[in-house]
């Protein structure tokens, strides 16, 4: 098993959500951001990173019919398929390391929360950006910590980005629609200042 696998099967492992910081009871931002492309409930969409995370409860809950979760951590995607119990065989799960994944789909709206400001080399953002432009046909959402936010995350270091450098990064591709900063108060009552931009597809 690799490092990064390691890692994060054993922070699912050891912990439950209210002893880790990115526990949202709500994804409020990511809907928002999802809303906002008027997709149909056929639409394609993958939570990259997604782990235990609740954004594909609530697609579910609002009758979106294609949903993907993928995650490095088998643990962490186990104990959202016990959260979700019945409802768990209408979603995809993929264990992958995103800069290893190869889609076998395209995706409407690829969405990642707190996964993209791990990669910290340029070959691991290059893989990634590699892949998303593969298999995105329609939205992508991103959310990192901004400048202002942590500079670890889980006891690893991460890439804070600025719209400005999130933009340049993810130019060769996609197209910046909008921007958000928001604070994420965390289970145990600090605040980390997260980026979520949204983009859209576009060729040459």
């Amino acid at each position: 098993m690799d490092t990064a696998r390691k890692h994060w099967e054993t922070v699912y492992e050891t912990k439950n959500p209210g002893q880790v910081s990115w526990t949202q009871d709500v994804p409020k931002t990511s809907l928002a951001f999802i809303h906002s492309f008027g997709l149909p409930k056929t639409a394609k969409i993958i939570d990259v990173g997604g782990g235990d995370s609740k954004l594909a409860d609530f697609l579910l809950d609002e009758g979106f019919e294609n949903i993907t979760v993928l995650d490095i951590s088998a643990k962490a995607l186990e104990k959202a398929k016990q959260r979700l119990g019945n409802r768990a065989v209408k979603v995809n799960w993929i264990v992958s390391d995103i800069t290893m994944f190869q889609p076998g789909t395209t995706y409407d709206v690829w969405h990642d929360r707190a996964t993209f400001h791990f990669l910290t080399t340029k070959e691991q953002v290059s893989k990634y950006m590699d892949i998303a432009r593969k298999s995105v046909t329609g939205f992508l959402i991103i959310g990192t910590f901004s400048d202002q936010g942590p500079k670890k995350c889980s006891g690893l270091d991460i890439k804070q980005y600025t719209e400005e450098t999130m933009t340049t990064e993810l130019q060769n591709g996609f197209e910046k629609i909008r921007c958000v900063t928001e604070d994420h108060i965390t289970p145990f009552d600090t605040k980390q200042n997260f980026l979520f931009c949204s983009f859209r597809r576009h060729r040459e």
